[in-house]
């Protein structure tokens, strides 16, 4: 079963710094694109299989994270059907305050 992907206005501010951080640290655009195009192209894939996030009872219910190259997309199964990304956050980022 596919699942609705729905991205929070967070999640999508969060992309866009991402791109806007490896535009400017790289100095490509094309490796900015890449980035963000490999971080959304795990969408596709938690649509397909919501379960396959780590739970994260520590930030809330139904709330899972996935890990997309240097990237953890924290995600919710809240609604049946819908995976809701919540944001998107460096891997090594402490997650826990952006939930709360």
């Amino acid at each position: 079963m596919v699942n609705e992907i729905r991205v929070s206005p967070e999640a999508e501010a969060e992309l866009d710094e991402i791109w806007l951080f490896v535009a400017r640290s790289s100095g490509s655009i094309d490796i900015a694109n890449r980035v963000t195009d490999g971080i959304t192209a795990r969408f596709g894939l938690l649509s397909r299989y919501p379960a396959a996030g780590r739970i994260r009872e520590d930030l809330g219910p139904e709330i899972r994270t996935f890990v997309a190259d240097a990237y953890l997309i924290v995600y919710s199964l809240g609604d049946a059907n819908v995976v809701t990304v919540l944001h998107i956050a460096g891997a090594g980022r402490d997650v826990f305050p952006l939930v709360q």
